[in-house]
Protein backbone atom coordinates (compact mmCIF):
# COMPACT_ATOMS: atom_id res chain seq x y z
CA UNK A 1 0.00 0.00 0.00
CA UNK A 2 0.94 3.69 -1.17
CA UNK A 3 0.13 6.58 0.81
CA UNK A 4 0.89 9.84 -0.58
CA UNK A 5 1.12 12.90 2.03
CA UNK A 6 -0.11 16.10 0.24
CA UNK A 7 -0.71 18.96 1.31
CA UNK A 8 -0.02 23.36 1.02
CA UNK A 9 3.33 24.73 2.08
CA UNK A 10 4.17 25.18 6.09
CA UNK A 11 0.76 22.76 7.40
CA UNK A 12 2.77 20.69 8.85
CA UNK A 13 3.10 17.87 6.39
CA UNK A 14 6.46 17.36 6.30
CA UNK A 15 6.90 17.35 10.57
CA UNK A 16 4.02 14.80 10.37
CA UNK A 17 5.65 12.47 7.66
CA UNK A 18 8.89 12.94 9.29
CA UNK A 19 6.94 11.49 12.63
CA UNK A 20 5.65 8.55 11.79
CA UNK A 21 8.48 7.13 9.07
CA UNK A 22 11.55 8.91 11.55
CA UNK A 23 12.92 9.34 7.73
CA UNK A 24 14.26 13.17 8.63
CA UNK A 25 12.93 15.07 5.73
CA UNK A 26 14.10 17.94 5.60
CA UNK A 27 11.84 20.15 7.66
CA UNK A 28 12.03 24.39 7.24
CA UNK A 29 9.85 27.09 7.25
CA UNK A 30 9.57 27.98 3.72
CA UNK A 31 7.71 26.59 0.65
CA UNK A 32 9.09 23.97 -1.57
CA UNK A 33 11.77 22.34 1.20
CA UNK A 34 10.29 18.83 0.19
CA UNK A 35 10.90 18.82 -3.67
CA UNK A 36 11.77 14.79 -4.04
CA UNK A 37 9.02 13.19 -2.35
CA UNK A 38 10.29 11.62 0.18
CA UNK A 39 9.82 7.91 0.93
CA UNK A 40 9.26 6.08 3.87
CA UNK A 41 8.61 2.20 4.71
CA UNK A 42 6.62 1.89 7.65
CA UNK A 43 5.76 -1.37 9.53
CA UNK A 44 2.53 -2.35 10.57
CA UNK A 45 1.59 -2.56 14.50
CA UNK A 46 -0.09 -5.54 14.27
CA UNK A 47 -0.33 -7.38 18.04
CA UNK A 48 -1.84 -11.31 16.88
CA UNK A 49 1.66 -11.04 15.10
CA UNK A 50 3.59 -10.53 18.27
CA UNK A 51 1.84 -12.77 19.87
CA UNK A 52 1.80 -15.29 17.15
CA UNK A 53 5.88 -14.59 17.62
CA UNK A 54 5.90 -14.87 21.49
CA UNK A 55 4.61 -18.55 20.18
CA UNK A 56 6.86 -19.73 17.59
CA UNK A 57 10.05 -18.23 18.64
CA UNK A 58 10.87 -17.50 14.46
CA UNK A 59 14.17 -16.90 12.64
CA UNK A 60 11.72 -14.43 10.68
CA UNK A 61 9.77 -11.76 11.77
CA UNK A 62 8.19 -9.70 9.30
CA UNK A 63 5.16 -7.48 9.58
CA UNK A 64 3.18 -6.36 6.66
CA UNK A 65 4.20 -2.66 5.40
CA UNK A 66 2.95 0.74 3.99
CA UNK A 67 4.95 2.67 1.69
CA UNK A 68 4.59 6.80 2.73
CA UNK A 69 5.34 9.29 0.18
CA UNK A 70 5.77 13.42 1.55
CA UNK A 71 4.66 15.24 -1.51
CA UNK A 72 6.14 18.58 -2.78
CA UNK A 73 3.64 21.62 -1.22
CA UNK A 74 1.79 23.68 -4.04
CA UNK A 75 0.47 26.22 -4.44
CA UNK A 76 -2.56 27.71 -6.87
CA UNK A 77 -1.79 27.41 -10.59
CA UNK A 78 -0.29 23.78 -10.46
CA UNK A 79 -2.49 22.52 -12.92
CA UNK A 80 -0.53 24.65 -15.32
CA UNK A 81 3.01 24.25 -13.96
CA UNK A 82 2.88 26.44 -11.16
CA UNK A 83 5.39 26.38 -8.27
CA UNK A 84 6.32 22.16 -8.33
CA UNK A 85 3.14 21.46 -10.19
CA UNK A 86 4.03 18.90 -12.67
CA UNK A 87 5.95 17.10 -10.26
CA UNK A 88 3.43 17.07 -7.54
CA UNK A 89 0.86 15.94 -9.72
CA UNK A 90 2.82 13.00 -11.18
CA UNK A 91 4.11 11.63 -7.90
CA UNK A 92 0.36 11.45 -6.48
CA UNK A 93 -0.69 9.22 -9.53
CA UNK A 94 1.13 6.88 -8.18
CA UNK A 95 -0.54 6.18 -4.76
CA UNK A 96 -3.24 4.44 -3.76
CA UNK A 97 -4.81 7.09 -1.34
CA UNK A 98 -4.24 10.49 -0.15
CA UNK A 99 -3.43 12.04 3.15
CA UNK A 100 -4.06 15.55 2.74
CA UNK A 101 -2.48 17.17 5.87
CA UNK A 102 -4.64 20.41 6.47
CA UNK A 103 -3.62 23.24 8.95
CA UNK A 104 -6.02 23.56 11.85
CA UNK A 105 -3.44 25.14 14.29
CA UNK A 106 -2.58 28.88 15.11
CA UNK A 107 0.60 29.67 15.58
CA UNK A 108 2.18 32.99 14.25
CA UNK A 109 5.98 31.65 13.76
CA UNK A 110 4.71 29.80 11.20
CA UNK A 111 4.15 31.56 8.22
CA UNK A 112 1.34 30.37 6.18
CA UNK A 113 1.48 30.81 2.35
CA UNK A 114 -1.92 32.80 1.70
CA UNK A 115 -1.92 34.75 5.05
CA UNK A 116 -4.80 33.33 7.24
CA UNK A 117 -5.49 29.78 8.60
CA UNK A 118 -8.54 28.73 6.73
CA UNK A 119 -9.08 25.03 6.03
CA UNK A 120 -12.08 25.09 3.62
CA UNK A 121 -9.81 27.62 1.14
CA UNK A 122 -6.65 25.37 1.74
CA UNK A 123 -8.72 22.17 0.59
CA UNK A 124 -10.62 23.75 -2.00
CA UNK A 125 -6.68 25.37 -3.42
CA UNK A 126 -5.50 21.25 -3.74
CA UNK A 127 -9.50 20.08 -4.87
CA UNK A 128 -9.13 22.74 -7.64
CA UNK A 129 -5.45 21.80 -8.92
CA UNK A 130 -6.17 18.11 -8.89
CA UNK A 131 -9.70 18.89 -10.51
CA UNK A 132 -8.17 20.93 -13.72
CA UNK A 133 -5.86 18.22 -13.97
CA UNK A 134 -8.23 15.55 -14.28
CA UNK A 135 -10.58 17.72 -16.28
CA UNK A 136 -7.59 18.10 -18.90
CA UNK A 137 -7.14 14.36 -18.97
CA UNK A 138 -11.16 13.66 -19.38
CA UNK A 139 -11.43 16.12 -22.06
CA UNK A 140 -9.15 14.18 -24.34
CA UNK A 141 -10.18 10.77 -23.23
CA UNK A 142 -13.53 11.66 -24.57
CA UNK A 143 -12.37 13.61 -27.99
CA UNK A 144 -11.30 10.09 -28.05
CA UNK A 145 -14.63 8.50 -27.65
CA UNK A 146 -16.11 10.50 -29.59
CA UNK A 147 -13.80 9.33 -32.65
CA UNK A 148 -14.32 6.38 -31.98
CA UNK A 149 -18.26 6.50 -31.61
CA UNK A 150 -18.52 7.09 -35.25
CA UNK A 151 -17.63 3.36 -35.87
CA UNK A 152 -19.04 1.78 -32.77
CA UNK A 153 -22.27 3.02 -31.41
CA UNK A 154 -22.16 1.41 -28.43
CA UNK A 155 -19.34 3.57 -27.38
CA UNK A 156 -22.39 6.36 -26.92
CA UNK A 157 -23.27 5.39 -23.17
CA UNK A 158 -19.46 5.83 -22.12
CA UNK A 159 -19.90 9.18 -24.03
CA UNK A 160 -22.82 10.35 -22.07
CA UNK A 161 -21.10 9.45 -18.80
CA UNK A 162 -18.04 11.40 -19.62
CA UNK A 163 -20.20 14.10 -20.51
CA UNK A 164 -21.90 14.19 -17.24
CA UNK A 165 -18.82 13.50 -15.16
CA UNK A 166 -17.15 16.51 -17.08
CA UNK A 167 -20.07 18.63 -16.29
CA UNK A 168 -20.36 18.14 -12.77
CA UNK A 169 -16.72 18.54 -12.45
CA UNK A 170 -16.34 21.97 -13.77
CA UNK A 171 -18.65 22.89 -10.93
CA UNK A 172 -15.68 22.29 -8.69
CA UNK A 173 -16.90 18.75 -7.60
CA UNK A 174 -14.24 16.10 -7.43
CA UNK A 175 -14.63 12.66 -8.77
CA UNK A 176 -15.02 11.00 -5.86
CA UNK A 177 -17.80 13.16 -4.79
CA UNK A 178 -19.77 12.47 -7.92
CA UNK A 179 -22.56 9.82 -8.44
CA UNK A 180 -20.89 6.63 -10.09
CA UNK A 181 -22.35 3.75 -10.72
CA UNK A 182 -20.59 0.05 -10.93
CA UNK A 183 -20.89 -0.33 -14.12
CA UNK A 184 -19.92 3.60 -14.77
CA UNK A 185 -16.93 2.72 -12.57
CA UNK A 186 -15.62 0.06 -15.71
CA UNK A 187 -15.19 3.06 -17.85
CA UNK A 188 -12.92 4.83 -15.85
CA UNK A 189 -10.89 1.58 -15.37
CA UNK A 190 -7.93 2.99 -17.73
CA UNK A 191 -8.12 7.06 -16.63
CA UNK A 192 -5.65 7.65 -13.94
CA UNK A 193 -7.90 10.59 -12.36
CA UNK A 194 -6.26 11.72 -9.20
CA UNK A 195 -9.65 13.14 -7.45
CA UNK A 196 -11.42 9.98 -7.17
CA UNK A 197 -8.96 8.49 -5.21
CA UNK A 198 -9.80 7.48 -1.48
CA UNK A 199 -8.94 10.76 1.02
CA UNK A 200 -8.28 11.11 4.49
CA UNK A 201 -8.03 14.62 5.62
CA UNK A 202 -5.46 14.80 8.10
CA UNK A 203 -6.25 17.72 10.59
CA UNK A 204 -3.32 18.73 11.97
CA UNK A 205 -4.06 20.55 15.43
CA UNK A 206 -2.43 21.39 18.40
CA UNK A 207 -1.19 19.90 21.65
CA UNK A 208 -3.77 22.08 23.63
CA UNK A 209 -6.41 20.48 21.39
CA UNK A 210 -6.07 17.22 22.50
CA UNK A 211 -6.22 18.37 25.96
CA UNK A 212 -9.36 20.71 26.15
CA UNK A 213 -11.14 18.26 23.48
CA UNK A 214 -10.88 18.47 19.31
CA UNK A 215 -14.43 19.26 18.86
CA UNK A 216 -13.96 22.40 20.57
CA UNK A 217 -11.40 22.96 17.10
CA UNK A 218 -13.62 25.23 14.93
CA UNK A 219 -11.48 24.35 11.72
CA UNK A 220 -11.82 20.57 12.77
CA UNK A 221 -15.29 20.73 12.67
CA UNK A 222 -15.02 23.02 9.36
CA UNK A 223 -12.75 20.15 7.46
CA UNK A 224 -15.59 17.50 8.82
CA UNK A 225 -18.33 18.88 7.00
CA UNK A 226 -16.16 18.94 3.92
CA UNK A 227 -15.12 15.08 4.22
CA UNK A 228 -18.86 14.29 5.04
CA UNK A 229 -20.26 15.82 1.62
CA UNK A 230 -17.44 14.18 -0.72
CA UNK A 231 -17.74 11.10 1.37
CA UNK A 232 -13.78 11.26 2.50
CA UNK A 233 -12.55 10.50 6.04
CA UNK A 234 -11.22 12.73 8.81
CA UNK A 235 -8.60 12.39 10.88
CA UNK A 236 -7.60 14.84 14.19
CA UNK A 237 -3.79 14.61 14.66
CA UNK A 238 -0.90 17.07 16.13
CA UNK A 239 2.08 16.42 14.27
CA UNK A 240 4.42 18.20 16.86
CA UNK A 241 2.90 15.97 19.25
CA UNK A 242 3.85 12.80 17.12
CA UNK A 243 7.25 13.68 16.53
CA UNK A 244 7.98 13.45 20.24
CA UNK A 245 6.27 10.64 20.21
CA UNK A 246 8.45 9.21 17.55
CA UNK A 247 11.91 9.58 19.90
CA UNK A 248 10.18 8.13 23.41
CA UNK A 249 10.65 4.63 24.66
CA UNK A 250 7.90 2.40 24.31
CA UNK A 251 6.87 2.31 27.92
CA UNK A 252 7.10 6.28 27.84
CA UNK A 253 5.15 6.65 25.03
CA UNK A 254 2.58 4.31 26.58
CA UNK A 255 2.54 6.88 29.84
CA UNK A 256 2.59 9.99 26.79
CA UNK A 257 -0.66 8.81 25.49
CA UNK A 258 -2.25 7.91 28.55
CA UNK A 259 -1.37 11.62 29.60
CA UNK A 260 -3.14 13.11 26.40
CA UNK A 261 -6.21 10.93 26.86
CA UNK A 262 -5.34 8.47 23.71
CA UNK A 263 -5.09 5.05 23.20
CA UNK A 264 -2.67 5.07 20.26
CA UNK A 265 -0.06 7.07 18.41
CA UNK A 266 -0.72 8.97 15.55
CA UNK A 267 0.60 6.51 13.28
CA UNK A 268 -0.89 3.13 14.38
CA UNK A 269 -4.71 5.08 14.23
CA UNK A 270 -3.54 6.84 10.37
CA UNK A 271 -2.92 2.85 9.71
CA UNK A 272 -5.89 1.45 10.69
CA UNK A 273 -8.03 4.32 9.26
CA UNK A 274 -6.11 3.60 5.89
CA UNK A 275 -6.63 0.05 5.94
CA UNK A 276 -10.43 0.89 6.16
CA UNK A 277 -10.57 3.35 3.93
CA UNK A 278 -8.88 0.80 0.79
CA UNK A 279 -10.65 -2.44 2.06
CA UNK A 280 -7.66 -4.20 3.05
CA UNK A 281 -7.12 -6.89 5.71
CA UNK A 282 -4.10 -9.22 6.83
CA UNK A 283 -3.71 -12.95 7.21
CA UNK A 284 -1.01 -14.56 8.70
CA UNK A 285 1.60 -16.91 8.41
CA UNK A 286 3.38 -18.73 11.13
CA UNK A 287 5.92 -21.34 11.79
CA UNK A 288 9.68 -21.33 12.82
CA UNK A 289 11.16 -20.15 10.12
CA UNK A 290 8.83 -17.01 9.99
CA UNK A 291 5.78 -15.25 11.70
CA UNK A 292 4.23 -12.79 8.43
CA UNK A 293 1.54 -10.60 7.89
CA UNK A 294 -0.24 -10.52 4.43
CA UNK A 295 -2.14 -7.53 2.68
CA UNK A 296 -4.75 -8.52 0.45
CA UNK A 297 -7.92 -6.56 -0.46
CA UNK A 298 -11.44 -7.71 1.41
CA UNK A 299 -12.85 -10.43 -0.45
CA UNK A 300 -10.27 -12.41 -1.72
CA UNK A 301 -10.33 -15.90 -2.55
CA UNK A 302 -7.78 -18.28 -1.05
CA UNK A 303 -6.21 -19.15 -4.11
CA UNK A 304 -5.48 -15.12 -4.96
CA UNK A 305 -4.14 -14.85 -1.27
CA UNK A 306 -2.00 -17.52 -1.87
CA UNK A 307 -0.19 -15.69 -5.09
CA UNK A 308 1.03 -12.83 -2.59
CA UNK A 309 3.04 -15.37 -1.23
CA UNK A 310 3.96 -16.95 -4.77
CA UNK A 311 2.01 -17.29 -8.04
CA UNK A 312 3.42 -20.86 -7.85
CA UNK A 313 1.41 -21.04 -4.88
CA UNK A 314 -1.84 -19.59 -6.93
CA UNK A 315 -1.09 -21.90 -10.13
CA UNK A 316 -1.14 -25.04 -8.27
CA UNK A 317 -3.16 -23.97 -5.55
CA UNK A 318 -4.39 -27.29 -3.33
CA UNK A 319 -6.03 -26.39 -0.55
CA UNK A 320 -5.45 -24.20 2.71
CA UNK A 321 -5.71 -25.48 5.92
CA UNK A 322 -6.98 -22.08 8.03
CA UNK A 323 -7.61 -21.29 11.94
CA UNK A 324 -8.78 -18.32 13.42
CA UNK A 325 -6.59 -16.42 15.75
CA UNK A 326 -8.73 -16.18 18.25
CA UNK A 327 -9.19 -20.15 18.24
CA UNK A 328 -5.17 -20.31 18.05
CA UNK A 329 -4.64 -18.29 20.84
CA UNK A 330 -7.43 -19.84 22.56
CA UNK A 331 -6.27 -23.39 22.41
CA UNK A 332 -2.34 -22.43 23.05
CA UNK A 333 -1.05 -24.77 20.20
CA UNK A 334 -1.44 -25.33 16.34
CA UNK A 335 -1.62 -28.88 17.27
CA UNK A 336 -4.34 -28.20 20.12
CA UNK A 337 -6.03 -26.43 17.36
CA UNK A 338 -5.63 -29.58 15.26
CA UNK A 339 -7.23 -31.63 17.89
CA UNK A 340 -10.26 -29.74 18.67
CA UNK A 341 -11.30 -29.73 15.03
CA UNK A 342 -10.94 -26.13 14.44
CA UNK A 343 -8.18 -26.03 11.66
CA UNK A 344 -10.56 -26.25 8.77
CA UNK A 345 -9.56 -27.30 5.00
CA UNK A 346 -10.82 -24.31 2.91
CA UNK A 347 -11.14 -24.79 -1.05
CA UNK A 348 -10.32 -22.27 -3.86
CA UNK A 349 -13.68 -20.54 -3.44
CA UNK A 350 -12.95 -19.77 0.18
CA UNK A 351 -13.33 -15.57 1.18
CA UNK A 352 -10.23 -14.91 3.40
CA UNK A 353 -10.81 -13.19 6.93
CA UNK A 354 -9.05 -10.92 8.60
CA UNK A 355 -6.97 -12.80 10.58
CA UNK A 356 -6.89 -16.05 9.19
CA UNK A 357 -3.59 -18.12 10.26
CA UNK A 358 -3.10 -19.88 6.86
CA UNK A 359 -1.10 -22.74 5.49
CA UNK A 360 -1.43 -23.03 2.07
CA UNK A 361 -1.41 -26.91 0.12
CA UNK A 362 -0.44 -26.73 -4.20
CA UNK A 363 1.48 -28.62 -6.16
CA UNK A 364 3.18 -27.39 -9.76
Amino acid sequence: MKLGMVGLPNVGKSTLFNAITNAGAQSANYPFCTIEPNVGMVSVPDERLDKLAEMYHPDKFTPATIEFVDIAGLVKGASKGEGLGNKFLSHIREVDAIIHVVRCFENDDITHVDGSIDPARDIETINLELILSDLDILTRRIDNRRKAMKGDKTIAAEVAFLERLISEMETGKTARAVEISDDEKEYLKDVALLTIKPVIYACNMGESDFIDGIEKNRYYSAVKEIAAAEGAETFPICAEMEAQIAELEPDEKQMFLEDMGLEKSGLDRLIKKSYSLLGLISYLTAGKPEVRAWTIKKGTKAPQAAGKIHTDFERGFIRAEVVSFDDLMACGSMAAAKEKGLVRSEGKEYVMNDGDIVLFRFNV
